[in-house]
């Protein structure tokens, strides 16, 4: 099976139908990923972007964002070098209304058994074992 990587921009089409011609052709591309002929290749700042761009340009709510992408993120044909983790931290940014960066930090510092965070973003006071300390 080839693997390719995928930009943003075609999961906004295929996600949004917007615009129709290139959510067509992004549709077309994730047709073949259910045929099992291609294995799409999904990198963090691209979940990233995905995930900005939804909240802020679509007006998606981050609830929605998060079931969207967890549900696209979960099928076999598509390969992230940490795909539990992001799956985590896009629970977390839905469920906890924290940006989706934040929450991958979060995830991130679980996975290295890291508790300590300087930072002046008191939204990470509600994940626990989060230890948040201002600098100073």
């Amino acid at each position: 099976m080839k693997r390719a990587f995928v930009d943003t921009n075609v999961i906004l089409r295929f996600l949004t139908g917007d615009p129709p011609e290139l959510a067509a052709r992004a549709r077309s591309l994730f047709e073949s990923v259910d045929r099992g002929e291609v294995a799409l290749v999904i990198d963090e700042i691209v979940l990233a972007e995905a995930v900005w761009v939804l909240e802020s340009f679509y007006s998606y709510p981050g609830e929605q964002v998060s079931r969207v992408l967890q549900q696209l993120l979960t099928h076999e044909g598509l390969l992230a070098d940490n795909k539990a983790g992001l799956l985590a931290a896009l629970a977390l940014y839905g469920t906890k209304h924290i940006d989706f960066s934040d929450a991958l930090v979060a995830v991130h510092m679980g996975q290295q058994g890291v508790k300590d965070l300087f930072s002046f973003d008191h939204h990470f006071d509600r994940l626990p074992g989060i230890a948040r300390q201002e600098p100073g």
